[in-house]
């Protein structure tokens, strides 16, 4: 008998037993959202067969590792990915800062090697390559690899862990920025970053920081891309784990606030409290980072907000206005699943991803417009609020109308 094309079969997932850094058992809940879609998988058509699935956050009280409890297959979430970081104006200053930081406190030159880990578009390692200093990206997605190549970014198409390490010569500096909680593995990746470092070498890694998530209410972060969310104290555990040290740690207000962590060999040089390690692992003893009830109360303000959030849409739909979103990046996808909010609450989402443009968006269905096919507005609902001073300048016409969800509804 054959299967009935219309009912769709989802993929296979794994729901973890052990945390996927110390592999203890005792996994504590935190917050379940339900069975949502992957947040970015676009639609070609709004009635197009969707999967879903389950998305838990759980807390390791061993290692204080905040993870999901699902994982998706990396193929199916990385191979073809719709997210360049160089439409992103901020993204590109960060990462033009980042890069003359790099070269200079480094000596980088002709004669240094620089690795980028999820190099996505060659958004970074262009500035290296500008500089004549020899580069190296490494990401699974041909798509945004093959954007990189016209940048001079020459890209290795694979996912990069203990394996891939061996293909890729040894380096300098290794940067890794906004990679490490998309990795299943991350032992795997931790030592294959302490395989690819050259004796004097160092990495940099940045990640979203659990703390202004937690403190300043982002659930919008939590998604099937992201397995983890770290804390200072889990990531020197890991990095310890994997033979490498974290020597430095600072603070950055990119994607709603993340952390800058600098790792090298053993002993290779000290660490140095000037750059916040000891501080920053201070703050978060005193506040019980690495304990439970810091997570539950997360949980419980979550669920309030999004009440919040959706009854305010509601109100607003119920007294004619027209709703339009701003921001088709994940996190945006992700509230608005989140709220159940579709096409009954907010029209359509602006973006100006040429990929997207004209897709619609997974669960909620909304078409994703251009800039230019933007029409009457009397609620701008920007999704994207880790970047509303960009979206501010980019829509001087939306000033009054935009409706912020967090880290407190507001409007501005």
């Amino acid at each position: 008998m054959l299967a009935d094309p219309a009912v769709q079969v989802a993929p296979s997932y794994t729901t973890i037993q052990v945390c996927r850094l110390c592999g203890e058992r005792e996994l504590q809940p935190v917050i379940a959202f339900g069975d949502l879609p992957l947040s970015n998988s676009f639609l070609s058509a709004p009635d197009e067969p969707e999967d879903r699935f389950p998305l838990e956050v759980v807390f390791c009280p061993f290692c204080a590792l905040v993870q999901l409890s699902e994982t998706i297959a990396p193929e199916r979430l990385f191979r073809n990915y719709n997210y360049f970081s160089s439409v992103s104006a901020g993204m590109l200053t960060h990462a033009q800062e980042l890069a003359a930081d790099s070269i200079r406190r480094f000596n980088l030159n002709r004669g240094s090697h620089v690795v980028e880990l999820a190099s996505n578009d060659g958004y970074l390692l262009q500035y290296f390559a500008q500089a004549g200093i020899p580069t190296l990206g490494v990401d699974p997605a041909q798509n945004v690899a093959q954007v990189a190549a016209t940048k001079g970014v020459p890209t290795l198409t694979e996912f990069f862990g203990r394996e891939t390490a061996r293909l890729v010569p040894k380096a300098d500096l290794v940067l890794a920025l906004n990679v490490l909680g998309h990795v299943a593995d991350l032992n795997g990746f931790v030592d294959g970053i302490r395989q690819v470092l050259k004796p004097n070498g160092t990495a940099i890694v940045e990640i979203p920081y659990i703390r202004p998530m937690i403190e300043g209410l982002a659930p919008d972060t939590m998604y099937f891309e992201h397995l983890f969310y770290f804390s200072l104290t889990a990531l020197v555990g890991l990095f310890k784990r994997n033979g490498l040290q974290v020597v430095k740690a600072e603070r950055l207000p990119v994607h709603c606030g993340s952390i800058r962590i600098y790792i090298t060999h053993p002993n290779a040089f000290p660490p140095d409290d000037r750059y916040g390690l000891a501080m920053i692992q201070k703050a978060e003893d005193a506040l019980g980072v690495a304990q439970l009830p810091y997570y539950q109360f997360f949980a419980i303000r979550v669920k309030e907000a999004l009440r919040v959030i959706r009854s305010t849409l509601v109100e607003k739909r119920k007294a004619g206005k027209r709703i339009v979103g701003f921001g088709a990046a994940a996190k945006g996808v992700q509230l608005l699943n989140y709220l159940h909010a579709g096409v009954e609450l907010v029209d359509y989402v602006v973006d100006e991803t040429p990929a997207k443009i004209g897709k619609f968006l997974p669960g909620t269905h909304q078409r994703v417009a251009a800039p230019s096919e933007i029409g009457p507005v009397d609620v701008a609902f920007l999704l994207a609020w880790n970047w509303q001073n960009e979206f501010r300048d980019r829509f001087p016409g939306m000033a009054g109308k935009w409706l912020i969800p967090f880290p407190q509804l507001r409007t501005e």
